[in-house]
């Protein structure tokens, strides 16, 4: 900020706009991070009430196959509502990422939130990341609307509304604020403005997670393993089965995206947008409850994994476990490619946390993911 204020081509004042630009950025971050918290716990009670209650209510404890295939199409009527009838077509596809054209405008809110339900409470294996991204800059605008900043300082404030929602995902702001530099590198020297007022905005929304002073806080759901034991040392052999994991994650990622491509590239030609997508859906129902007739969970097949990866990391069949990476996998390409509303980003954690039993670290034993919340290893 001092660099700014000081630097001889800086524009006077730029210094107090910077420090307006934090100021904003700090209050942002708690209604941008609510916005995140109530959007994600929306679709997790939908996504029970659908998987659960509704099963529990007709007399089964697992979703019977005319659920399991018939939901992931309702999923699909719903998105294509929400992108034929509001504004903004559902917000961006997935297979274009995280960076965008610019802010998203206020009216396209209902639209993103509609199809984003559509697509992850009903079974669509995507994830909520680009919905919360989107919601965060729409909470940004509005706050940038009612300080009267201008056209640049909104765009700021819209990418600081962006940080606070994705760090309530991910449990902090560090995980989610890299994230986010990492989808804006192709912005260059355009995407440093928005870093300090950002990362400001996400640690004050994370407030709302950690609490403060006699308030304890609103709990938060962290990528975690639970039951792991410690990992203690580092071996050369656990490091380079984690190199040769990340490399096959990532040409699994690319395969699978790649064939997505295909699908939303030749699928127009030949479908509508609402016969793709229910098509799309109709896809990722059969495929499901195929792979529970061959013996794995339909459960595991849809959503975004996140839930699963306990279950699979404990799985002892490789049958199952090939079974569940195949059905993942081209689930994930079809609903990358036939028009669903959400986001790319958590299906490589599905296929990388999968590595083989062998290569266990160290002396036999697994690293223990550590949740946010919890001190640092010593």
């Amino acid at each position: 900020m001092s660099a700014v204020a000081s630097s001889p081509d800086a524009p006077p004042g730029a210094g107090a706009k910077v420090l307006r630009l934090v100021v904003v950025g700090g209050l942002l971050g708690v209604p941008a991070a609510l916005l995140a918290a109530v959007f994600l716990a929306i679709v997790h009670d939908l996504e029970h009430w659908l998987w659960t209650d509704l099963p529990n209510d007709i007399g089964t404890t697992t979703p019977p196959w005319y659920l399991v295939i018939g939901l992931p199409v309702v999923g699909a009527a719903v998105c294509a509502v929400a992108r034929i009838v509001l504004p903004g077509d559902g917000g961006r596809s997935p297979l274009k990422g995280l960076t965008g054209d610019g802010p998203t405008p206020l009216a396209y809110a209902p639209g993103i939130a509609l199809a984003a339900l559509g697509t992850l409470s009903f079974g669509a294996v995507l994830g909520p990341e680009g919905p919360l991204i989107a919601l965060g800059s729409v909470a940004g605008l509005a706050v940038a609307t009612l300080a009267r900043a201008g056209k640049r300082e909104s765009a700021v404030l819209a990418a600081a509304g962006s940080f606070a929602a994705i760090a309530a995902l991910f449990g902090g702001p560090i995980v989610g604020g890299l994230m986010m530099v990492e989808g804006g590198v192709g912005l260059g020297a355009a995407l440093i403005p928005t870093l300090i007022p950002g990362f400001v905005a996400a640690a004050s929304g994370y407030v709302l997670f950690i609490g403060l002073g006699s308030w304890g806080g609103l709990s938060s759901q962290a990528i975690a393993v639970p039951g792991l034991p410690l990992y203690q040392g580092t071996h050369v052999l656990d490091l380079l089965v984690g190199i040769g994991v990340g490399v096959c994650a990532a040409v699994v990622v690319s395969s699978v995206r790649r064939y997505a491509g295909v699908v939303e590239l030749r699928g127009p030609s030949r479908f509508s947008m609402p016969a793709m997508l229910l098509l799309g859906g109709l896809a990722v129902g059969l495929l499901a409850q195929i792979a529970q007739w061959l013996g794995a969970n339909s459960q595991d097949v849809l959503f975004s994994g996140q839930s699963g990866i306990p279950d699979l990391i404990a799985q002892t069949s490789t049958k199952i476990v090939l079974i569940l990476l195949v059905a993942k996998g081209v689930g994930y390409a079809i609903s990358l490619g036939c028009g669903f509303r959400a986001c790319r980003c958590s299906r490589p954690y599905f296929w990388a946390l999968r590595w083989p039993r062998s290569a266990r670290c160290g002396s036999g034993s697994r690293p223990r993911w550590r949740s946010p919340s919890e001190p640092p290893l010593g």
